[in-house]
Formats: C-alpha cells, sequence, structure tokens
C-alpha cells in the first residue's frame, strides 16, 4: 500500500506551473562585456513538467528589453561611432533541466537543489524584427528551494546565444561604413536574471 502512495504522488508532482520577475541585459558591440547599468526588467510565465526527481521539461514565454550605449564605453572607437539602441524582445523557449539534488516527498524535509538547463527557443525583437522570429540557444543555471509545499522559489542566470548580429541594429551588412557595421566575428546575446515563484499539483502526501 505504501508503495502504490509512493507511486501515485510522484505521478502527482510532475505538472508545475509558475513565472518570473527580473530583467535582460545585451552583449555585443556597443557592450562586448555585460554592464550592469543597461539592465532592463523582464518577466516571464513557464510550465515545468518533472519526469523523474532529477529530469525535468520546462516551456515558457518571456517579454523584456535590451539596451546600450556606445557613449559609456572607454574605448575611442565606440565613442567615435557614438551609437545607442533599445529594444524590445519576446521569447519562447523549451529547456531541459537537471537537478542535483532529489525532491524528496517527506513532509518535514526541506527540498531545495541548484540545477542547470539547456534547450532551444525562438525570440522576436522591436524595433527591428526583419525576417521574423529568430532561433536562440538558451544555457543557464539556477537554485530552486521548495518554501512550504506546494510552493518554491527560486533564482535563474542564462544567457541567450543567437545566431545573429543586428539586436543592437549593427548587422554584418557588405559594403557598409565601418561605424555603422558590427564585428561579424561577435554574435549578439543575451542574459535573463530572474525570482521565480512555481506551485507543484500535489495530490496525495506520502506517508512517511
Amino acid at each position: 500500500m505504501g508503495l502504490l502512495l509512493m507511486a501515485l504522488a510522484t505521478h502527482a508532482q510532475q505538472v508545475e506551473l509558475g513565472g518570473g520577475l527580473g530583467g535582460m541585459l545585451y552583449k555585443g558591440d556597443l557592450a562586448p562585456s555585460l554592464n550592469p547599468r543597461f539592465y532592463r526588467p523582464a518577466g516571464n510565465l513557464f510550465f515545468r513538467y518533472n519526469f523523474t526527481r532529477s529530469f525535468s521539461m520546462r516551456a515558457g514565454i518571456a517579454m523584456g528589453g535590451i539596451k546600450a550605449e556606445d557613449r559609456v564605453s572607454s574605448d575611442p572607437f565606440q565613442q567615435a561611432r557614438n551609437r545607442s539602441f533599445r529594444t524590445r524582445i519576446g521569447e519562447t523557449t523549451v529547456d531541459m533541466e537537471y537537478f542535483f539534488r532529489d525532491f524528496k516527498m517527506l513532509r518535514r524535509v526541506k527540498n531545495w537543489s541548484p540545477y542547470v538547463f539547456g534547450g532551444i527557443g525562438y525570440m522576436s525583437y522591436s524595433p527591428r524584427n526583419e525576417g521574423g522570429p529568430r532561433v536562440m540557444y538558451p544555457l543557464g543555471v539556477g537554485l530552486k528551494y521548495e518554501i512550504k509545499r506546494p510552493w518554491s522559489i527560486g533564482f535563474e542566470f542564462g544567457t541567450r546565444f543567437t545566431r545573429n548580429d543586428d539586436l543592437d541594429g549593427l548587422g554584418k551588412a557588405a559594403g557598409a561604413p565601418r561605424l555603422a557595421s558590427g564585428n561579424p566575428a561577435l554574435n549578439d546575446s543575451y542574459t535573463y536574471t530572474a525570482i521565480t515563484l512555481s506551485y507543484t499539483f500535489y495530490k496525495i502526501t506520502c506517508p512517511e
């Protein structure tokens, strides 16, 4: 009987819904390294399916923005270029997650675990969005803590690696003036950092 309840309880904790608030930070031609002064607010919603206590799949959507300005750089070339931009970002992602610690079903256990994730996604951005949504690849780390079953909080840091160089409006246009084109060896990317809150759909409490 105990094994049956354990199996039912494990199945009941497979579905999880949540959301997060944080911000996005651009890295590219106008900001070759992450600069906190360009941090802009963002938010997300997600659905998590826990295959096991270690492996999960997560699908999510997020909205936010990125920006940067050449004028704050100490690089003489960037100061001479003096470009700036603001871009709105919308994204849809599917990730696989690996949790390093098992979440146990015992009542008095304080469940927590660091995790890593990676996947694929699509992003759209404006005002420059020629060609429609673009493919990007999210990769990052996080920490999840079950504050009071069925509620959990978390902290996450991830980078979205893109395959283009026009998030900032400085693409690799052939024949464009040097000050109006980007570095052909550097694709744009951006990070998303968030504090999350999620609800796990427990239905049966397994006896200790």
